[in-house]
């Protein structure tokens, strides 16, 4: 397995970071991982390179560049918190999007690439994701608890390809009521599969975190892992 922080160009000229994780064999699908508030820290390179020990092309693109290029931070001081937060609130979401856009189509490029892409997203990334799902030609998408899918539930109608969501059902970011809101849309929908995670709070699989929970980490992960297998082979 090869990894590298590679550029990305967007349709307009403009370009940033992306870190890609390579396969072992040099071919397969491809799957975008949208990063929490913490920029394309760690977590996020490993995500990745867990991606490509499963046979993936995968890249975490710098979704912050337009802000301060090259964050990563932890989740490990109050400063970095209070940074991360800065971030996400100065976050233009609407072009994160057409960042993540075009780090998806930059995937799709790689030698080796089947073409077959998907994406992931967790916290920040996890709402990214399901607007992924509204709004590009991803082959599906996951999202870890994403934080304001309630407020963008009117999309929901442009779903074209098979969308996995994660609640974890104690999430101090996404109240009862919102995740209410989330689930009243969207169960009727036979693309959508949302999993409930009882007892466990916001981010429950990052690994090292304060709320990460083992067993529902691991199921979690097992659930992406079939559903990319399934719509990504």
């Amino acid at each position: 397995m090869a990894s590298q922080d590679i550029t990305i160009r967007t349709p307009k000229g403009e370009s940033f970071t992306g870190y890609l994780a390579r396969p072992a064999a040099g071919k397969g699908p491809g799957i975008l991982v949208l990063q929490e508030i913490f920029g394309v820290n760690r977590v996020m390179r490993d995500l990745a390179d867990g991606f490509a020990r499963d046979g993936y092309f995968a890249l975490v693109p710098d979704l912050f560049w337009r802000q301060q290029p090259g964050i990563q931070l932890t989740d490990k001081t109050e400063a970095e918190w209070s940074r991360a937060f800065e971030l996400y609130q100065g976050f233009d979401e609407g072009k994160g999007i057409e960042d993540a856009k075009a780090a998806l189509a930059e995937l799709r490029r790689q030698p080796g690439a089947s073409g077959k892409a998907g994406c992931v997203g967790y916290c920040l990334g996890g709402k990214l994701a399901y607007l992924m799902a509204t709004r590009s030609d991803a082959d599906c998408s996951a999202g870890y608890y994403g934080v304001g899918i309630e407020n963008a539930l009117d999309e929901a109608k442009k779903i074209k390809k098979p969308l996995l969501l994660h609640v974890a059902l104690k999430d101090r970011f996404v109240p009862p009521e919102a995740q209410k809101k989330v689930r009243d849309a969207l169960d009727g929908n036979s693309l959508i599969t949302l999993h409930d995670y009882p007892g466990v709070d916001h981010a429950f699989a990052r690994a090292g975190g304060e709320h990460h929970d083992a067993l529902a980490a691991k199921l979690a992960n097992e659930r992406t892992r079939a559903f990319f297998k399934k719509h990504l082979s």
